[in-house]
């Protein structure tokens, strides 16, 4: 869905509450001066009256503030944003992991190799506003949450939000949501969390779109766990995280639309970034019946799609540790890889102590300087993993958001890293959705599982019907080699 679609296509979304276009487009009333969500529940509004934009920072800049009934600022992320790796697409991701907010447009457009002239004009194009005021959409919602959620002082919101004054602040959030900022606490809705002593609290909703395989994805990412800096129990999923502004860390807990998330900031400046992260994480922007429709079309995967329909990619909160985990993780077990890479961060990551969290995984520059008993691996192994988060300390590969083509020439230049590496940091670390590792010995063991070739060739050649979803197709190849062998597959 590279355009909006025409005005009837959006139109029978509205009028049958159809949940799938959350995300995709904005439905605003002129009568009323609101923007909804297509799935919102009020009164379908007379045709003469919609007018349908691609952002809710569009739809603002328009005039129109935020319905309070279907909150359409939190609406699940646009799958086009979350998969496209073109400029329009990194900067939107970007802009979500606060960027603008702490580097300017200008440091958004350094990022991206463009002016930022260029990047205004390109994004007003794309989603119908520019940096600035996809931004400070992204400041409203920040806002809304912190003065919902959280004690802190109204004046203490606004500077975490990113605001540059009390009254643009104050002038946002009326402007948005059609009421002042003490209006909007006077009203929020009581939350049960208990805060944890040292940390900010925030609870926060992550909306995703059904169908959702939560209990898959939280098996995979449980299977693989870092000792101190994440753990499942009981079916919630916590972690530490290295935030731009200092630690933090989440329990994630599936639940009926949404994951519950309650965020433990030390700063709340980090409140968008560690959200971005999150649902990058879990994957929650997918589209899954675009995914599934191609998958379960495949005679292979028809009856696995069937029976597990929502199977998500498993991402990571930072690329560099999932590069860490690439590199460890070459012809060695999950479980020797999960070992090495815990003592690692309990040795250089930055202490965090929370219910059984101990510490973050460590920055690139120490990776880069950890003692060699601190990396049992073979000499040219760690060599490669010193030699890459070098790069990724001196900002010479981006792995948060860097052009996909761009990082893996970098990598590959880097002796000790081949093509296996890469792909599996395309796949997990930067979410490329079409990816496949045709070699893994998990994805051929499952591919033979299911009847496909397992030679790597032929496989890759099979591949080809997975198209352009082959990632989400990885997943399912790697949990049949893991029912099939009855113990963790995959990186």
């Amino acid at each position: 869905m590279n355009a909006l679609p025409d005005f009837e296509h959006c139109y029978r979304a509205v009028a049958s509450r159809d949940r799938r276009f959350d995300g995709w487009f904005f439905t605003a009333v002129t009568s009323t001066k609101i923007y909804c969500r297509p799935s919102c529940p009020a009164q379908t509004p007379k045709r003469m009256n919609v007018r349908f934009y691609r952002s809710a920072a569009a739809a603002q800049r328009a005039g129109f503030r935020a319905c309070m009934r279907c909150r359409p600022d939190a609406a699940p992320g646009s799958p086009e944003w979350d998969a496209r790796a073109d400029v329009a697409g990194r900067a939107m991701r970007l802009i979500a992991d606060g960027v603008v907010d702490r580097d300017g447009v200008a440091g958004l457009a350094r990022r991206l190799g463009y002016t930022e002239r260029h990047l205004n004009r390109l994004l007003s194009a794309e989603v119908g506003a520019g940096p600035l005021a996809l931004a400070r959409a992204q400041r409203a919602q920040t806002a809304r949450i912190l003065i919902e959620t959280t004690e802190l002082g109204l004046a203490e919101v606004a500077f975490a939000a990113g605001f540059g004054s009390i009254r643009q602040f104050n002038d946002t959030v009326r402007a948005v949501y059609g009421g002042t900022p003490s209006e909007l606490r006077a009203a929020r809705r009581p939350t049960a969390v208990v805060p944890q002593q040292g940390w900010t609290t925030v609870p926060v909703r992550l909306a995703y779109r059904e169908p959702f395989a939560a209990g898959e994805l939280f098996a995979f990412l449980g299977a693989r766990v870092l000792p101190g800096v994440e753990g499942l129990a009981d079916g919630t999923y916590r972690r530490a995280m290295r935030l731009p502004h200092g630690a933090g860390w989440v329990a994630l807990t599936p639940a009926d639309g949404y994951v519950a998330a309650t965020l433990h900031l030390a700063d709340v400046r980090d409140l968008s970034p560690a959200v971005s992260r999150c649902r990058r994480l879990l994957d929650l922007s997918a589209d899954p019946d675009a995914v599934d429709g191609v998958l379960g079309a495949d005679p292979a995967l028809r009856a696995d799609v069937a029976a597990v329909p929502g199977v998500r990619l498993p991402r990571s909160v930072d690329g560099f540790e999932m590069l860490c985990r690439a590199i460890v993780g070459q012809q060695v077990s999950v479980a020797a890889a999960r070992s090495i890479l815990g003592a690692l961060a309990a040795a250089l990551g930055e202490r965090v102590d929370a219910e059984g969290l101990t510490h973050t995984f460590p920055t690139p520059a120490a990776v880069a300087e950890a003692p060699d008993e601190l990396l049992p691996m073979p000499n040219a192994r760690r060599r490669a993993l010193r030699a890459a988060a070098a790069l990724a300390a001196e900002g010479a590969v981006d792995l948060n958001g860097g052009e996909p083509a761009d990082v893996a020439a970098a990598l590959l230049a880097v002796p000790g890293i081949g093509p296996w590496t890469v792909s599996y940091v395309m796949l997990r670390g930067l979410g490329e959705p079409d990816t496949f590792l045709e070699g893994d010995l998990g994805v051929r063991r499952g591919a033979a599982a299911l009847g496909l070739p397992d030679a790597p060739k032929a496989l890759a050649v099979r591949a080809g019907a997975f198209r352009p979803w082959r990632s989400y197709a990885v997943i399912r190849l790697w949990r049949h080699a893991a029912q099939a062998a009855g113990r963790a597959s995959g990186g």
